[in-house]
């Protein structure tokens, strides 16, 4: 049925490239009066394009600047009038912002044809000659390949990039248009390896960098962000656009700043993160670096989005006791418990070889089956079992056994798993502790309950039954409260270890190097530097391997890229890999993906799977054909997904004495190097699969003749995008190659996933030692188990993702606020509804609590008045009308007080204005509550403009910011801290997520409710405390510093089964490429002064 409608209607493809002709054939027309205007002309429709925009939007952005200057001229308007103003600037932003988008799709053939023609031009000339604009000049002084003389701007077709020279050799081909608009649309445009995409880019980046809100390009990794903007770069500064890359400056800095303040902003997906959340943690507008997320391309989408959305971004720090862990402490225990497990099922291994050796096709009920499923349970990885299972029919009997004891919801498990110590479920990547393992711990403790959770639900009821006074039974339960804590630590503790000893292998998951455990990135390979699996998992696998163990850090700071990236207006993707993972991108960003044909058919042939039974097998035919293509001269790439495969290659290859290189996670700094030799004759490079994503393998004539690139894959990866990233790494643009993957039934894929068919093929068949299965039946077969492990890994990234959902409901709300209060524009707003919502709150506790004398108590504490209300009044009146009552009278209270603390204030504010307003940019003003202190940070001259008014909007700034960051850092901790104790609701058949939910909207409705009380108590009672010489009380002063940069900037990563990674240390340093003048040289400018009178001077930037 598929068949035919697709036949009656087509492709998806197709109906995605049929919708897209009518705008290619405009394009194409435009083109041809486009490439004959001069250079000049050419760069002049930048200005053009520009002026296009900004007609369209005039009357929008001028209401928008009345309104904005009507605030800012009026700030004590009603507050029902400035959220009517407010709501009428979002409804012109949205407008401007679709009529932006309308007239880019009016001019994108136009544009699109301009940078084309540019391309063009600079790979037919070796020399553009154009009139010098001021730009021209800036870009002279410090950027190879541009020269000014006179009124000539010479740019040159070799420059700089990525630290090696290149010659501008391309210019777009008519698919690579298509690619662009599917990018302009906001789509996936999926266009094979070699197609160009870098090139693509260029084409929606110009159009939507017009308007001037911001363009950003997302790589994978700093190296291509930096040669990218340097290497496209230069395309859009011909043309007048600014272009920049945040990962060449320093966080927070304002060079960063210029960087997200140009055109054109190239950067990693890290970085452009953790900028957002740094923002967030600033206090003074100076920290801001980024601007409102307009509209972004991400570069190899599939990595950047899929891959990298199991790792939340995190800013962590230290936390209370983050070094008292007792890891080194159980370590021996779940030594002797691991140990136990390990001789035990040796043991009953033997018993059921023996006995399946008498009857090889047992019922699942009869003891040796349940013996084998026993030792599968136990240790999954054990090599013997593995081993054994690749005899003829023993998968078969272990699967039907396994299928016999899961059936009626593992019904019948028990039988099987009550014997072990711990079970070990692979496919979920989890490990449960047994009765019997918990025997064993407890028989090394002190106590016989140690690593049993107490009931604290029915302690707490058989405590309520007990006649105690109140202290004895307060003192009780949190005694009850403690045990739980710290019986629920042990056992975190414990099943860490366990963990770590059981599921993570070194050179595999983690290679130790410098005495530190480093992690492996399974998709491609390298050392993810300075992460760290978190939830105390890395501080297991270090005291397991006897390196020392780190302290634990809290977070400070967090936010998926899932919900960084869904913050664009608009966003769209490139890659070669990301029709396998449609679905995904569509759910979770309504990213549609569409699929780009190549501008030269693909002649690689790719061949079925070759099935061996065990890897030894499997191994021995991958050296025999590495060594047949090396004799023919062909260029090698032999894929590999582990450190350890590809050591156990090289080591073979060397005693063959045939030379190869190798790109592992051990070696990953070559990874540049060994890529550019990858393509030359008779060359053989071991790397994982994923390994110089983003550099094409380009290859020579001579090998061209020999059949091109032959790709060799070790292995099937768990998901298909990786395998075809690897095959698309030979055939680019027409080369011949082939590709060949090698597949045994001891793969970790085909163990947990692969069906158990293939298995009984080969012993019907009569398998002999070297034989091979290769069908399209098999490899269709292998396809289906890497959907079984697409559909898993996606289920695991949509659950972080509720999670974090959670999480970015009450982070939007807190930011939001925080911004407020940092900008001042709607603070005032904000506070209106914290009084509105206090009054609420103590109206409401003290009227059903019938307490009048505790409310008036509560009246002076926070309000800094007396009730308004006689004891009858409020006793008998509805708590509705007493809230509508009692907010006028509150609110204006503290207006009158807040005019005159700016009344007490303005004097001095004046006399050291007049005396030292052109020393001093801010002053230190202290205020109190009579308890705590505070300095207040404001601006001189502001404060002078506004007769002291600014005084008060700065108080009020300063309170907020204070308050909500220390109550939001003290709920991620609590949030933390609740992430990690609902994983044990599973124990009592609950849903941790629910339960999450729930226990998450109770602390955060606390967190608001103390968050509006503190704030406004402070501003009711805070004052400027009198001294004899008021003009003491003011000094200079520096605008307040967040924390941000005292703290460490992290990955989690949730890997299956919920694996995390969080991430230290610094990033790397800085890298420009630019022009080296002499300080006494001319400047390159054409100015005539020397350079370091002109660009070269202190605080002169390009």
């Amino acid at each position: 049925m598929a068949n035919f409608l697709t036949k009656l209607f087509g492709t998806k493809a197709d109906r995605d490239m049929k919708e897209l002709q009518p705008l290619l054939r405009k394009t194409l027309e435009t083109y041809e009066k486009i490439k004959n205007l001069s250079l000049d002309d050419l760069r002049h429709k930048t200005v053009e394009f520009r002026e296009t925009i900004r007609q369209a939007t005039a009357t929008e952005e001028d209401r928008l600047k009345e309104i904005r200057d009507y605030l800012d001229a009026n700030y004590d308007l009603p507050i029902e009038e400035k959220q009517e103003l407010y709501k009428e600037v979002e409804k012109l932003e949205d407008k401007v912002y679709k009529t932006t988008q309308d007239v880019l799709n009016d001019i994108l053939p136009e544009a699109f044809s301009v940078m084309k023609e540019t391309a063009r031009r600079f790979k037919d000339n070796e020399v553009l000659e154009v009139t010098a604009t001021d730009m021209d000049r800036d870009l002279a002084a410090t950027h190879d390949g541009i020269e000014i003389d006179g009124d000539v701007a010479r740019y040159r077709n070799s420059w700089s990039a990525g630290g090696n020279m290149i010659t501008w050799d391309m210019c777009h081909y008519d698919v690579q248009l298509i690619g662009g608009m599917v990018l302009h649309n906001g789509k996936i445009a999926e266009m094979a390896t070699g197609e160009g995409k870098t090139l693509v880019a260029t084409l929606p980046v110009y159009l939507n960098a017009l308007p001037g809100k911001g363009v950003h390009v997302v790589t994978v990794n700093d190296y291509l962000a930096k040669r990218d903007s340097e290497w496209m770069g230069r395309l859009y500064e011909f043309l007048g656009l600014s272009v920049d890359c945040i990962d060449k400056h320093e966080p927070n800095s304002d060079e960063r700043r210029r960087a997200y303040n140009a055109d054109i902003t190239y950067g990693t997906n890290n970085e452009f993160g953790f900028d957002y959340l740094r923002d967030n943690m600033a206090r003074n507008l100076g920290e801001l670096v980024q601007r409102p997320h307009n509209y972004a391309i991400v570069d190899e989408v599939d990595s950047v989005l899929i891959d990298d959305a199991r790792t939340p971004l995190i800013i962590s720090g230290p936390t209370p006791k983050g070094d008292q862990q007792d890891f080194d402490k159980y370590k021996p225990i779940v030594q002797r418990l691991y140990e136990a497990q390990r001789v035990y099922v040796a043991e009953i291994l033997t018993k059921a070889k023996k006995m399946l050796a008498e009857n090889p096709d047992p019922k699942p009920q009869d003891e040796s089956a349940m013996l084998l499923l026993r030792a599968h349970r136990g240790l999954p990885k054990n090599t013997a079992l593995i081993k054994f299972l690749s005899e003829p029919g023993m998968k078969q009997v272990l699967q039907r056994t396994e299928a016999f004891f899961m059936q009626d919801q593992n019904r019948n498990m028990p039988l099987i798993d009550d014997e072990l110590y711990f079970v070990i479920e692979e496919k979920q990547n989890t490990v449960d502790i047994m009765e019997k393992g918990i025997d064993l711990i407890s028989k090394d403790t002190n106590e016989q309950k140690m690593f049993i959770m107490p009931d604290v639900g029915a302690e707490i009821a058989e405590l309520e039954k007990q006649n105690l006074d109140p202290k004895e039974k307060a003192a009780k339960k949190e005694e009850i409260y403690t045990n739980f804590a710290i019986a629920s630590d042990r056992i975190h503790t414990v099943h860490q270890l366990l963990k770590a000893y059981t599921m993570f292998a070194k050179d595999v998951e983690y290679v130790i190097i410098d005495n530190k455990v480093k992690i492996v990135d399974e998709q491609t390979g390298r050392i993810m530097e300075g992460r760290r699996y978190s939830d105390g998992l890395h501080q297991a696998i270090e005291a397991k391997e006897n390196v020392k163990v780190e302290a634990a850090t809290q977070t400070y700071a967090t936010i998926t890229l899932q919900n960084y990236f869904r913050m664009y207006k608009k966003l769209a993707g490139m890659t070669g890999t990301a029709e396998t993972e449609a679905g995904e991108f569509w759910n979770i960003y309504k990213l549609d993906v569409v699929v780009i044909p190549t501008n030269k058919p693909v002649i690689r042939i790719d061949a079925d799977d070759l099935v061996y039974k065990t890897k030894r097998e499997k191994y021995a035919a991958v050296v025999n054909e590495i060594i047949r293509l090396h004799e023919e001269g062909r260029p090698v790439l032999v894929g590999t997904t582990s450190v350890e495969t590809s050591e156990l290659l090289s080591r073979i290859l060397s005693a063959r004495r045939i030379q190869h290189n190798v790109l592992n996670a051990k070696l990953h700094k070559k990874e540049a190097d060994i890529v550019a030799e990858a393509g030359r004759e008779g060359t053989v490079t071991i790397a994982t699969n994923m390994a110089g994503r983003g550099t094409d393998i380009k290859l020579t004539p001579v090998v061209r003749e020999k059949g091109g690139l032959a790709i060799i894959g070790t292995e099937r990866h768990d998901s298909r995008r990786v395998d075809r990233q690897l095959r698309g790494r030979s055939g680019r643009q027409g080369d011949p190659g082939s590709s060949q993957f090698f597949v045994s039934l001891e793969d970790d894929l085909m163990r947990l996933f692969g069906s158990d068919r293939i298995a009984k093929v080969m012993d019907q068949l009569g398998h002999q030692d070297g034989d091979v299965i290769q069908h399209s039946m098999i490899s269709k077969s292998i396809e289906r188990a890497q959907k079984k492990v697409e559909e898993n890994n996606f289920g695991i990234r949509k659950r972080l993702l509720e999670y974090d959902d959670v999480m970015n409901k009450q982070r939007s709300t807190i930011y939001r606020k925080r911004r407020n209060a940092l900008f001042g524009d709607r603070l005032a707003i904000d506070i209106s509804q914290m009084f509105e919502d206090v009054c609420e709150t103590t109206v409401t506790d003290y009227w059903e609590a019938k307490d009048f004398e505790g409310f008036n108590i509560t009246m002076i504490k926070t309000f800094g008045i007396e009730s308004p209300f006689e004891e009858g009044y409020f006793l008998q009146e509805r708590p509705n009308k007493l809230i509508e009552q009692l907010y006028p009278v509150v609110y204006e209270h503290y207006k009158n007080k807040i005019a005159q603390v700016c009344e007490q204030a303005y004097p001095v504010m004046e006399r050291v204005f007049l005396e030292h307003g052109d020393r001093f940019q801010n002053i230190a003003i202290p205020f109190t509550d009579g308890t705590k202190n505070i300095n207040v940070v404001a601006p001189l001259r502001r404060c002078y403009e506004t007769k002291g008014r600014e005084v008060g909007l700065s108080f009020e700034k300063s309170i907020t910011l204070a308050v909500i960051d220390n109550a939001w850092k003290e709920h991620l901790r609590a949030m933390d801290d609740l992430k990690e104790s609902v994983q044990n609701a599973s124990y009592e058949q609950k849903d941790p997520l629910l339960i999450y939910k729930l226990e998450s909207f109770n602390l955060f409705d606390q967190l608001l409710v103390r968050i509006s009380q503190e704030i406004v108590s402070f501003l009711n009672k805070g004052h400027i405390p009198v001294a004899e010489e008021p003009q003491n009380q003011v000094r200079e002063a520096q605008l307040p510093q967040s924390d941000a940069k005292k703290l460490t900037t992290g990955r989690q990563e949730v890997a299956g089964g919920g694996r995390q990674v969080t991430q230290g240390g610094k990033g790397s340093q800085p890298i420009r490429v630019e022009k080296k003048v002499g300080r006494n040289d001319p400047c390159p400018c054409g100015s005539g002064k020397k350079y370091k009178n002109c660009h070269g001077a202190p605080g002169a930037t390009a």
